[in-house]
């Protein structure tokens, strides 16, 4: 999957940024990134790149370096963001990084740039667009730092459905979700129990998709090429 030129589409992906990281005899500040986003870039033919938080005025000048933008997972999503008072279960806010993504999607979506969120990143498309997220759900991260998994369905005639048109079983860890969906965004994937597992706009709407699952954590990659595929440089 190369670009005319023989360029693969660049991908940036958002990054955590840790105030203390160990390897070999260091411990220090740290933009990082579990190992599983970069390669399923590259697994579907994408070049990736990361973006530590930044200032939130430069999201637009960083996305229109790049082809396609993914925001990763992480910490919960600060409910001030959207209205809400603070769970006690809910963890502390990451105010840097949420400023930082929400800054990098809103300028995704103005450009049209392919946009695909991750657990965290789906939460933070849905509160972009004025969403809401229910702070805490029992079953989704059963044990602590450890993945899960069950089974999601996609919805009919959803740009989810087309790339994954039946049930699968998807590497899960999270305890919040989507509450009341942002403006234009639609359900395209739901678990079991109801809660929705991927967003997305409308059809005809530039690509975009959310999905509170962890598709680095596993083999399948049709989410991630689609996002290739939707840069039009494959």
């Amino acid at each position: 999957m190369t670009a005319p030129g023989g360029h693969p589409p660049l991908i940036g992906v958002s990054t955590y940024l840790e105030t203390a990281a160990r390897w070999g005899v260091w411990e220090l500040e740290a933009a990082l990134l579990p190992a599983g986003y970069p390669r399923l870039v590259q697994r579907a033919g994408g070049l990736a790149v990361m973006l530590p938080p930044d200032a939130p005025g430069r999201a637009a000048t960083t996305v229109a370096r790049l082809d396609g933008l993914v925001i990763a997972g992480g910490p919960d999503v600060n409910p001030a963001r959207y209205g809400a008072e603070r769970d006690p279960r809910t963890g502390p806010p990451a105010r840097a990084r949420d400023a930082w993504e929400l800054a990098l999607i809103e300028a995704a979506l103005a450009a049209r740039v392919p946009l695909l969120g991750i657990c965290r990143g789906m939460q933070l498309l849905n509160v972009a667009l004025g969403g809401t997220l229910v702070q805490h759900l029992e079953g989704h991260a059963e044990v602590v730092g450890v993945f899960g998994g069950h089974p999601v369905t996609p919805v009919p005639g959803t740009r989810y459905a087309a790339a994954v048109p039946e049930m699968t079983t998807v590497p899960t860890y999270h305890h919040q979700a989507v509450d009341r969906l942002g403006e234009g965004l639609i359900p395209s994937a739901h678990a079991a129990d109801g809660t929705i597992e991927a967003i997305e706009p409308p059809p005809d709407a530039p690509w975009t998709l959310g999905v509170q699952w962890h598709p680095e954590m596993g083999e399948d990659e049709r989410v991630m090429r689609e996002l290739i595929r939707a840069t039009g440089r494959t």
